[in-house]
């Protein structure tokens, strides 16, 4: 069966953004030639599902979607158009993980934000966490994990740290 697979960055204390959907913190851990294992682990997915609020910030920073070859389903409360592999998607959530993960493919892929992530883990649909330790403290934001998820036991798959102080950590269900 294929899996479930939350793979995305934070800061030390938490958070996947500043105040107004702001990521530039990530880019203080860019480094030429170095991609954090994404390049291994994107081989391994065919299916992109992301939270409307991380769409938009993605597509002020590169000129075309970096998923366009893949099935991609972007949550959004605003009906708008398919744009050839992405949906922009109203519907369940819950439902949408269990069919996809009924279907034959590889792994998908949770690319955030923080509502689309807290909804999979209050119904226990997320089977690997790789999460990026970024080396800065925030202090306020967006957190990723919130107050409203059941407890969940993990077991360490591996941990790795980078020469930039991007520490990476992988677990499973």
């Amino acid at each position: 069966m294929r899996k479930v697979i939350l793979y995305i960055a934070m800061s030390l204390d938490g958070y996947i953004a500043k105040n107004n959907n702001d990521m530039s913190f990530l880019s203080i851990v860019q480094k030429d030639g170095e991609d954090y294992g994404y390049n291994d682990f994107i081989k391994e997915i065919d299916t992109v599902i992301m939270g409307r609020k991380t769409y938009d910030w993605v597509m002020t920073q590169v000129k075309e979607f970096p998923h366009v070859d893949i099935d991609s389903y972007i949550f959004t409360r605003t009906p708008a158009p398919s744009k050839g592999k992405i949906s922009f998607y109203t519907g369940n959530l819950k439902e949408l993980i269990l069919e996809l993960k009924q279907n034959e493919g590889k792994n998908i892929f949770i690319d955030g934000g923080a509502e689309i992530v807290n909804l999979l883990m209050q119904d226990n649909l997320i089977d690997e966490y790789i999460i990026s330790i970024i080396p800065i403290l925030l202090g306020d934001g967006l957190r990723l994990f919130k107050g409203s998820i059941m407890e969940q036991n993990l077991e360490l798959i591996r941990s790795k740290q980078y020469k930039t102080g991007l520490i990476q950590l992988h677990y499973k269900r």
